[in-house]
Order: C-alpha cells, then structure tokens, then sequence
C-alpha cells in the first residue's frame, strides 16, 4: 500500500511531468537542427556559416519553434 500511495504522490507527478517536458524539448530541437540544417546548409560547411545559410538557419529556426508554439496552444484547447 506504501509503494502506491508513493506512486500517486503530487511530488512525484510534478518530477515526472518535468521530465516529460525536458525530453519533448530535446526532441524539439533534435527534430529543429534535423530540419533545418537540411534546408539551410546546402554544401559541405566551412569553419563557419555563410551568410546566407545564418540567416536561413536563424529564420528556420525561428519558424520551427513559432509553428510548434501555436501548435502547443492549439492542442491545450482540445
């Protein structure tokens, strides 16, 4: 009985919920430097970005994580 009533404890929910939110981050950024490295970086990268694939990187990024919050937002209604 001890051992299901530790299982239901508020404590241990709030742990399990944050940890559940820092593995979906981590896939979010996985999936975010899959995608948009794929789209950005065209040819083999030098010791640094061009220009071009900066902005596109930062713009990707920046579209990715929009997307995902208006998302979020729209599942919490349903």
């Amino acid at each position: 009985m001890a051992t299901r009533d530790v299982d239901n404890s508020p404590e241990l929910q709030r742990l399990l919920e944050k940890e559940k939110e820092h593995v979906m981050a981590k896939q979010m950024v996985s999936k975010l430097t899959i995608v948009c490295w794929d789209k950005c970086i065209t040819g083999t990268p030098g010791s640094k970005f061009s220009a071009g694939e900066t902005a596109c990187l930062s713009n990707c990024a920046r579209r990715f994580l929009d997307m995902s919050m208006i998302l979020g937002k729209r599942f919490q209604l349903h």
